[in-house]
């Protein structure tokens, strides 16, 4: 018996091949902002050759040739990564074979790939950015990308028809996302997982800090975080968020000294005394991949799970890798730990010796003077005040001996470089201090009056302890710079040092449009990008669901896809059985030739209905012709209005013919 042939599978219809190209091009352009160059002009240069054979109707390369281009892609990936693992290797692999794919096009199979294709590589997108914009561009390629799935399968049509066909059946889908999004269980944890690469590119405080450190941060309008205040918003000048405290010093880098809180604990609390009114408020923080936390100087209430060190930081057990929300309660009027530990007042006096000679000298001087530590912080300030000295994000750079070279030679320099001179003169002269990095200011969203603070808000000063009063808040760069801390770096800087765009922002209308887009992004941060399990709780718990467990949350989820199934199903078969204007003039002529004794036949036409009524009775038949012509060219073709009118014509008419 001879074997059967082997069927070809179809091959695929000239004009498809711009629609799968469009969507190679949409699902992978995206990635070029973060791919190396040379793949994005790889990318780039096979897409336009395969556009010119689609427009020359020449032949595909040799599959030779794409295996090594394969090889050659695959082995520049791997030397361009060291690894085809991962996040970003994996990615620019998925691009890699987006953009050859098209080369070997030639059934419906492999334009099923490249749409299937198009799906996981638009998910990758999420990888890098989570924006509101991300999501519009995501929602556009996916119609795309089921627009292209309908013609692959289906007969020519207007690109509009397609794209209402798709965007159709997008918006079926939406309530299941809807109720998956609500009750799906929620996983603590970055979108991708793998520890090489899942914290990239965060950027923040460091938990060190040397000369020009702050400098990058300062010229940044990146958010660091959002504030909602329960009640009033402090004054400006009271608002500094706390963050790393820096305590070790070596001559050029200060930086912090590692601590666990212990959580559930509070073995380490301070001895805070607070007069004022407490300031309760929620603050969203970007991730950071740091364990310490940002709350208004001094925090007396921390959120569940955190602790404070021995140096006053809020800390967090493990690094903070997720936009999050913490609710603390604050106090800006206090005094803290009148009586200190010996051991943290030592660490607080160290310095490396056999540097900074005359900034040791200054402080002696002082010292022998005066003897008060009160008196001593004053005479620091005053030397900021009454010498040249200037506030520059553009200062010179500094030698080995970097706090006389700013003290007594540049006297250039921004809020690091005036807190750490600061500490060193104190320590120099005996009293206990310490820098202190944060941010300090922010402004008010006035449209959706979340308290804004970024990364160009961050700032340094100090601390010094005196017995009987405590840990002080000096800030040196207010002795030289007060409009620094009364409105903001803008308003201490001379013309022309770089800031960020945003910082600059003048005119009216372009900040009311600042305000409105980042009220739109807050609110998608909140509720889309936000929505974590404790996020999850507080919303079903006002939807009645009380303290619910994955359990309960599966079962719901399972009715409600199932009542949602239901609806969509129906609606869908209503659609079906919704008639035209057409078809019910039609059902209503056949009704009318019922009544008078023609009945259609269930599998007769409308012309196959006129030919046997001709020949029965030619009057009506002429008239039934007319009318099945009038139909047909409305329901099978575009011509509307005028046949409609003839058809209902034609009805009326048969409405008035004599019964037999």
């Amino acid at each position: 018996m001879a074997r059967p042939a082997k069927l070809s599978p179809p091959p695929i219809d000239h004009a498809v091949v711009p629609w799968l190209l469009a969507t190679a091009l949409a699902t992978a352009a995206p990635h070029a902002s973060h791919l190396p160059v040379w793949l994005t002009l790889f990318g780039a240069c096979v897409l336009s050759w395969r556009i010119w054979l689609w427009h020359v109707r020449g032949p595909l390369p040799s599959r030779w040739i794409l295996g090594l281009l394969i090889v050659a892609g695959s082995a520049g990936i791997g030397w361009e990564y060291r690894t085809l693992f991962g996040r970003d290797s994996g990615v620019a692999l998925l691009f890699f074979f987006m953009a050859l794919k098209p080369m070997e096009m030639r059934s419906r199979r492999d334009a099923l790939v490249i749409v299937m294709l198009g799906y996981f590589l638009l998910l990758t997108h999420y990888f890098f950015s989570q924006d509101i914009a991300t999501g519009v561009w995501l929602l556009c390629a996916a119609t795309l990308l089921t627009a292209t799935l309908i013609r692959l399968h289906g007969s020519p049509k207007p690109p509009i028809a397609l794209f209402r066909h798709a965007a159709t059946l997008l918006l079926q889908a939406l309530p299941f996302m809807l109720i998956t999004f609500l009750l799906f269980p929620r996983i603590q944890g970055p979108l991708w997982g793998l520890p090489r690469d899942a914290y990239s590119g965060m950027t923040g405080l460091s938990d060190q800090m040397s000369p020009g450190s702050l400098n990058n941060l300062i010229q940044s309008g990146a958010i660091a975080f959002r504030v909602q205040f329960a009640h009033t918003v402090p004054r400006r000048s009271a608002l500094y968020w706390r963050g790393p405290v820096l305590v070790d010093y070596d001559g050029q880098v200060w930086r912090s000294r590692p601590f666990l809180p212990r959580t559930g604990g509070n073995a380490t609390a301070p001895a805070i005394e607070a007069p004022g009114e407490p300031i309760r408020y929620t603050m969203t923080i970007e991730p950071h991949n740091q364990r310490w936390l940002l709350a208004l100087d001094i925090p007396t209430s921390l959120p569940a799970g955190t602790g404070i060190s021995p140096w006053l930081e809020a800390r967090l057990p493990t690094p903070l890798t997720l936009r999050t929300r913490f609710a603390f309660t604050s106090i800006t009027d206090f005094a803290i730990n009148r009586e200190e530990s010996p051991a943290l007042l030592q660490q607080a006096l160290r310095l490396p010796p056999d540097i900074n000679p005359q900034a040791r000298a200054l402080a002696a001087t002082w010292r022998g003077q005066s003897g008060s530590p009160a008196q001593i912080s004053d005479a620091a300030l005053q030397l900021f005040r009454q010498e040249a000295f200037y506030y520059t994000l553009q200062p010179p750079l500094l030698g080995p001996n970097a706090i006389d070279d700013f003290l007594f030679g540049t006297r250039r320099g921004f809020c690091e470089h005036f807190a750490a001179a600061y500490v060193f003169l104190m320590r120099a002269a005996g009293i206990p201090a310490r820098v202190v990095t944060g941010y300090q200011g922010g402004e008010i969203n006035p449209i959706d009056g979340y308290f804004t603070v970024r990364q160009s808000d961050a700032h340094a000063w100090a601390e010094i302890w005196i017995a009987g009063r405590g840990w002080l808040r000096v800030d040196p760069t207010a002795a030289i710079a007060p409009s620094r801390i009364e409105r903001g770096i803008s308003a201490a800087l001379p013309a022309g040092d770089p800031l960020p765009a945003l910082v600059r922002l003048e005119t009216d209308w372009l900040r009311q449009l600042h305000f409105r887009w980042e009220a739109l992004n807050n609110a998608w941060n909140q509720w889309i990008l936000g929505y974590n399990p404790q996020r999850q709780r507080e919303v079903l718990s006002r939807l009645g669901f009380g303290e619910p467990d994955w359990r309960d949350m599966t079962a719901a989820m399972a009715v409600l896809c199932g009542l949602a199934l239901f609806i969509v199903t129906f609606w869908t078969l209503y659609q079906r059985r919704r008639e035209t204007p057409a078809q019910r003039l039609w059902h209503r002529y056949c009704r009318r030739l019922e009544r008078l004794g023609f009945e259609r036949a269930p599998w007769e036409g409308p012309l196959a209905l006129a030919e046997r009524l001709a020949q029965q009775q030619p009057e009506l038949g002429a008239l039934t012709y007319e009318a099945a012509g009038h139909y047909a060219g409305m329901h099978y073709g575009s011509d509307g209005t005028s046949r409609l009118i003839a058809l209902r014509n034609c009805v009326h008419c048969l409405e008035k013919w004599p019964a037999p």
